[in-house]
């Protein structure tokens, strides 16, 4: 590939960032340039709701490379800025400082935003979403000195975490989940109750099946959390975590297929075969399970930005890695690994006692792995992966034996 040519990542994110240091990594001389709307570095995002959040962790360790990285490797780094238009016909990305750049390749790693709360109330002062390093850092100075009533909006991983962060800073702590069992969505309601006993023993009030319809105010700030009944949950801040929406917008307006994020083949390539999308707002086929998946979380970012690096450089490759999270909560680190879409109406398999808190637990669908999730429990991620890649029959009572090593289930 001729080294005159110009590669543009719309995105500073993580895929992004991981995307530009395997393209130099694998040889490429041309121009790189790095577009992100933040003024920030790209960075990682699971710190924010846990040791970031918390303040146990300093602020150059949540970034992917320091500032001296893009200039030794002539990534061209550009903050602040953001893409406001795609002409895919002239190979053309525009800017808001009014800039056009046209594009060999294009890689869009644009990825998501919180999904916002459409109530009464909803842009009071004090009612927060957490997203951004900047999200973080101001959560994090409201709660640091404990003593606040947080309530938090939703039981999915962002709420979890940030309710277990501020609970663990010394402040009152209630989430409010409109089904019965937080993370059932994800884990189903076995497991999911497990994390909402967690965190009832350690002081988090944890209210089921509630319908948030509003919020109170003071003087333009929220006071109280207004549910369907009229009940009101006092509030000195209120965090809500509802979900994410990925960003597509500027792919659509330029007529890429888009349906609950980028579509992208295997390879992270679009309909447009010069432009790839990878992270959040890739909605991909993935090769192992022969479904469309798009994936939130941080591995994907850190994983599909090479992938696509490499399709850009017209390597055969395929994104086929199996999606992986972990989250930390009060005295409990758990990782899993698997397929959620099919684990739905899985048989669960226990190795060790769940009521220990020091187990791995299994999601088999016609006998096979399709997710796996230690608690507690480490160095097994590796094969928990193996027996998802396997795609074959396992004897259960042979999966549950910790007298057999995974490696030979």
């Amino acid at each position: 590939m001729a080294d005159q040519q110009t590669f543009v990542i719309v995105g500073a994110s993580l895929a992004g960032a991981s995307a530009a240091r395997t393209l130099r990594d694998d040889g490429f001389d041309g121009d790189i340039h790095l577009v992100g709307a933040e003024e920030h570095l790209p960075y990682i995002r699971p710190p924010l709701s846990k040791d970031y959040l918390a303040g146990t962790a300093d602020r150059a360790s949540v970034f992917v490379e320091n500032k001296s990285w893009y200039t030794d490797r002539d990534v061209q780094f550009h903050p602040g800025t953001r893409a406001v238009g795609l002409d895919l016909k002239a190979h053309r990305i525009s800017t808001d400082d009014g800039q056009s750049r046209r594009y060999d390749r294009l890689l869009l790693t644009t990825g998501s935003r919180p999904r916002r709360l459409t109530v009464p109330g909803g842009d009071l002062g004090g009612v927060h979403y957490l997203r951004t390093l900047d999200h973080s850092e101001v959560l994090h100075t409201l709660l640091a000195d404990g003593g606040k009533r947080l309530v938090v909006v939703g039981s999915g991983w962002i709420g979890m975490e940030v309710a277990a962060t501020a609970r663990t800073l010394g402040n009152e702590v209630t989430i409010l989940e409109r089904g019965e069992v937080p993370l059932a969505a994800a884990l189903g309601e076995e497991l999911g109750g497990l994390f909402a006993t967690l965190h009832e023993e350690h002081g988090v009030v944890v209210r089921r099946s509630v319908v948030v319809e509003g919020f109170v105010e003071t003087d333009g700030q929220v006071t109280g959390v207004l549910l369907a009944g009229g009940d009101i949950v006092p509030a000195d801040l209120v965090v809500v975590g509802v979900g994410a929406v990925p960003n597509v917008e500027l792919a659509h307006a330029a007529g890429l297929a888009v349906d609950n994020g980028i579509l992208v083949d295997a390879s992270l390539q679009t309909s447009d075969p010069h432009v790839f999308a990878a992270g959040d707002v890739a909605n991909a086929e993935h090769p192992l399970i022969k479904q469309r998946l798009r994936n939130e979380h941080w591995a994907n970012a850190l994983n599909s930005g090479p992938v696509a690096a490499r399709s850009m450089l017209g390597q055969n490759v395929s994104f086929d890695a199996v999606p992986y999270f972990y989250t930390d909560q009060f005295d409990l680190g758990m990782e899993y690994s698997g397929f959620g879409s099919l684990t739905r109406g899985a048989d669960l398999v226990y190795r060790g006692n769940p009521a220990s808190r020091e187990f791995v637990v299994f999601w088999l669908n016609a006998g096979r792995v399709v997710a796996g999730m230690n608690v507690n429990v480490w160095n097994v991620n590796d094969a928990v992966q193996n027996l998802i890649r396997r795609g074959e029959p396992v004897d259960p009572a042979r999966l549950a034996d910790l007298t057999i090593a995974l490696d030979n289930v």
